[in-house]
């Protein structure tokens, strides 16, 4: 006789391993978590290097919302440091604090400018358009052609492999743009890193009688095997469906981790290099994580057009592609598509946690 489970959950990222949490400690179901990497935790996971560094493997990912249902369900798995996040551009051997703020005009344009003067330049330097179309057209219509060329087109194009004009707006409004000195990357109510490390979150969250976790396995290998009611599935929708409409274009990342004999590389956590050197970024989780330790481990980051799938890539044929997708899946009754790759939507943490809350609260309505 087979196990039976009410739930089958295709991957354990924040979408996968909160619904699963929630199904568990609320309606008491029976889960089976599979996920095809080697650990969990998604592209959030983090892991200590050889030389002892707790570092991120997959890029800087730092928790923020303003959501506080978010936040205050995620108090029960883990404590938070204090941690906020900054970051600077570096072009041309000088640095820039980002998003734009009176720090960085002033110190591009070798001025002095008060908070007053600062909103006064970008009045006269923001292109007037009839209509903002793209990704470019939402930066020059807020701060200008210079600062646009300088900090965001060739980062863009680096990151995404696709010209500015050619990527939808959303990709470049959500970044603000301030007239003080708040150098602070976000503007959230809720700010942090897992005081011990997303792991450590990630195994307090499965951490239930009800989970059985299954790793290093596809779905497709074992479902036939399986006996379940019901599919949460996090995972490329395209995979899902066998690629019938073709495959949906990702973005991809390739990491370059270094040991450095210096207890910090650089002053802040994430230093953008728009103009300079094929990597977009260099990141140093120790500024994250606040972990004392005599050597500092840095991360180079590498757009890759191939590979694992970060980013659906925010493009008119892309979305229509996923359309046809999605219609697919909205025939199906017993299967919950959610998360970045499955909705092919840009996600951050909070939102994919938001989103699997939600979710939890249809099915539980539903019940």
């Amino acid at each position: 006789m087979k196990e039976r489970y009410d739930f089958l959950i295709v991957g354990a990222g924040f979408s996968g391993t909160v619904i699963a949490r929630c199904l568990c400690d609320r309606l008491n179901k029976k889960i089976l978590l599979v996920d095809k990497r080697n650990h969990i935790g998604g592209n959030s996971y983090d892991c200590f290097s050889d030389d002892g560094i707790l570092y991120q493997k997959y890029g800087a990912h730092i928790f923020h919302t303003s959501h506080e249902y978010v936040w205050r369900f995620l108090q029960g798995f883990t404590r938070w440091n204090n941690y906020r996040h900054k970051v600077i551009a570096s072009v041309n051997g000088k640095t820039y604090p980002i998003p734009i703020n009176r720090t960085t005009i002033n110190r591009l344009l070798n001025k002095n400018f008060t908070k007053e003067e600062v909103q006064a330049y970008l009045d006269t330097v923001k292109v007037v358009l009839p209509e903002v179309k793209n990704a470019r057209d939402v930066v020059v219509s807020q701060v200008g052609e210079l600062l646009y060329e300088t900090f965001f087109e060739g980062y863009t194009l680096k990151h995404w492999g696709i010209h500015p004009t050619e990527l939808k707006a959303e990709v470049t409004k959500r970044i603000p743009v301030r007239y003080d000195d708040n150098d602070y990357y976000f503007n959230d109510t809720y700010e942090g890193i897992p005081l011990d490390g997303y792991y450590r979150l990630f195994e307090n969250l499965i951490n239930h009688e009800n989970i059985t976790l299954v790793l290093n396995t596809d779905y497709k290998d074992i479902i036939d095997s399986v006996v379940f009611d019901r599919l949460i599935y996090t995972g490329p929708v395209d995979y899902f469906f066998d690629n019938m409409y073709g495959e949906l274009p990702y973005r991809s990342l390739k990491f370059e981790t270094e040991t450095v004999n210096m207890e910090y590389f650089q002053e802040v956590a994430v230093v953008n290099y728009p103009t300079e050197n094929d990597f977009t970024r260099i990141i140093e989780s120790k500024h994250m994580t606040m972990q004392r330790h005599k050597q500092t481990l840095i991360m180079r980051e590498y757009p890759m057009a191939y590979g694992e799938p970060y980013y659906p890539i925010p493009m008119d044929s892309a979305q229509a592609l996923y359309d046809r997708y999605r219609q697919e899946a909205c025939k199906l009754k017993t299967v919950y598509f959610i998360g970045r790759l499955a909705e092919y939507k840009y996600y951050n943490m909070d939102q994919a946690v938001k989103r699997a809350l939600d979710l939890f609260t249809e099915i539980m309505h539903g019940e």
